[in-house]
């Protein structure tokens, strides 16, 4: 049958799709995320409780929900990607009305089994919505300034809300991401300017409306030294801690800053400062390269996809990727301010490994669909 020109390509069975499932990238993934298992054990003094076992049983679940995600047709999460972005956003609103206070912020929902954290799920279903606005246009729409007021009004609009919980690092990583998107969209590089301008210019405006704990971070950041028992301690210590890992590190379980806990959050936001004292350069410099590897992928089967939405879906949620590790790493170097991004695999978290691994299905669904050609409204031919 005809559409479109080409021949319609026949619906994929569940077996073929497993067949086109990447599992060397699972593979990939599974690595990065035994390293953060025995980083977790270390933390908790050679014990699998109260963090390994946990986190081994949300990866396992993170791994089935990936698997479900990329076998679902990539039409489909298409369809349904501004449905899923206003659900975020309901969930966003839900954490001022009901959410739960946590370390002095309102970040969590309740849900029983789990502390579901909304700023997570919108990273994913932010970068879906934009790959389905910018789906199907072309150089000239997007050229046009009117034409980005919705994409714009969708990236600020949660931003905002995540400010007010408050977490000024997630803020961070949805407007970066969300940057990407619109780059590889076709926004011209001069608009970009003019926005890091007015940003730039607002500095002063927005500093005043920082939270107390917010403004003594970036004083921190500037200055570590001038408190280094009180604002300035965890990076202080995490300065520390790196330097004494040395080129092969203290051994396994043999890191005195983590464990006589002098190093804060060791399991969290400060886990590859930990693995840094304790395997030394070598044992950060392996893990760098695993997510290097992983960055790879991404990007590859982001260009190997035949559909603007599949690449822009790919491209998205790999940026997004990169910024988590980019961002913790740095905040642990005392490169940027402490801003409580974790390290993705690594740290222990439920909402974040979720969510990621979500992601992560929207880059297999990518890969197993990536020979659709998707029109601009929904409709596919084969490849």
């Amino acid at each position: 049958m005809r559409r479109g020109g080409a021949f319609r390509r026949p619906e994929m069975l569940l077996r073929e799709k497993l067949w086109h499932v990447s599992w060397s990238f699972i593979l990939l993934l599974s690595m990065v995320a035994g390293i953060g298992f025995l980083m977790l054990v270390s933390a908790a003094n050679g014990n699998a409780d109260p963090w390994a076992s946990r986190q081994m049983v949300r990866f396992a679940v993170g791994l089935g929900v990936m698997l479900v995600v990329a076998l679902v047709d990539i039409r489909i999460w298409m369809r349904h990607a501004y449905a899923l972005y206003v659900i975020a956003a309901i969930l966003l609103v839900l954490v001022e009305v009901r959410g739960t206070i946590g370390m002095g912020a309102q970040r969590w929902i309740d849900l029983g089994f789990i502390q579901l954290q909304p700023s997570e799920v919108m990273k994913i279903s932010l970068v879906l919505a934009l790959a389905r606005y910018f789906h199907g246009a072309n150089l000239q729409e997007v050229g046009r300034p009117v034409f980005l007021i919705v994409p714009l009004l969708m990236v600020l609009a949660p931003a905002v809300l995540v400010l007010k919980q408050p977490d000024l690092g997630t803020a961070m990583m949805l407007i970066l991401s969300s940057g990407g998107i619109f780059w590889l969209a076709g926004v011209r590089l001069w608009k970009f300017a003019l926005v890091f301008s007015a940003s730039v210019a607002a500095i002063p405006v927005a500093w005043n409306f920082l939270r107390e704990y917010q403004k003594q971070r970036v004083l921190t950041f500037l200055n570590p030294e001038n408190d280094p028992l009180g604002s300035g301690y965890h990076i202080m210590q995490s300065k520390i801690a790196l330097g004494s890992g040395g080129l092969f590190g203290k051994g396994f379980m043999l890191g005195t800053q983590s464990h006589l806990n002098f190093l804060p959050e060791k399991q969290t936001d400060f886990i590859f400062t930990m693995l840094a004292e304790e395997l030394g350069m070598v044992g950060g410099l392996a893990l760098l390269a695993l997510y290097t590897l992983v960055l790879i992928y991404g990007f590859a089967i982001a260009f190997r996809s035949r559909s603007q939405f599949g690449r822009l879906v790919a491209l998205g949620v790999t940026t997004t990727f990169f910024l988590y590790v980019f961002i913790n790493i740095a905040m642990v170097m005392g490169l940027i301010p402490v801003v409580g991004v974790p390290l993705p695999l690594i740290s222990y978290g439920g909402t974040a490994m979720l969510t990621l691994m979500f992601g992560f299905g929207l880059v297999m669904s990518v890969y197993v669909h990536r020979d659709v050609q998707i029109g601009r409204r929904g409709a596919w031919d084969s490849g």
